[in-house]
């Protein structure tokens, strides 16, 4: 049995869920979302809860258990209370500017550096933090990994965009005779 996928998921008020054959609508005070609904389980909505069973002990059916637990599990947190992630830029000269869709960035380039995200995320500026919020998980994820890809951080002075939880493992570098 799988230990992610044998959980309830715990809907907070003001959250509802609607099952069909092939997708699982979330609609929560933040937003929508719509989940795929596996072929090889099944979600049944009760007091508060959902709770995802598979139909049988093949392998794929135990694979899926898993996943649509943690789909569907996500996507109630975001429609709940939104997802967050937080980049720190580092560097002399580096400047950080804009916020809402799009922001404008000088990164050590000849050039400003301008990202737009895609719809259903906002960019938050804050002198050199930049926040990435929305309420689809994976989207967030994917916009904080592509802003950091602009410049990732070098390990011997620690320049660039980083995560605001991420180590960066510093090297020593030359030493003179």
């Amino acid at each position: 049995m799988s230990r992610i996928g044998k959980l309830p998921v715990q809907i907070p008020s003001g959250v509802t869920i609607t099952v069909d054959t092939d997708a699982i609508t979330v609609v929560g005070p933040k937003g929508q979302l719509v989940v795929p609904h596996l072929s090889d389980v099944t979600v049944a909505v009760s007091e508060g809860n959902a709770v995802v069973t598979r139909k049988d002990d093949q392998r794929i059916a135990k694979a899926q258990h898993g996943l649509q637990r943690a789909l569907l599990n996500n996507a109630v947190e975001g429609v709940a209370k939104a997802f967050e992630k937080k980049l720190e830029v580092s560097g002399v000269g580096f400047r950080v500017e804009g916020g809402g869709k799009e922001i404008t960035m000088a990164l050590g380039f000849s050039h400003p550096v301008k990202y737009t995200a895609r719809d259903g995320v906002s960019l938050e500026v804050n002198k050199m933090e930049i926040t990435v919020s929305g309420i689809d998980k994976q989207l967030v994820g994917q916009t904080a990994a592509e802003i950091r890809s602009l410049k990732k951080p070098e390990p011997y002075k620690g320049k660039g965009i980083k995560y605001a939880d991420e180590v960066i493992l510093r090297k020593a570098g030359k030493t003179g005779k």
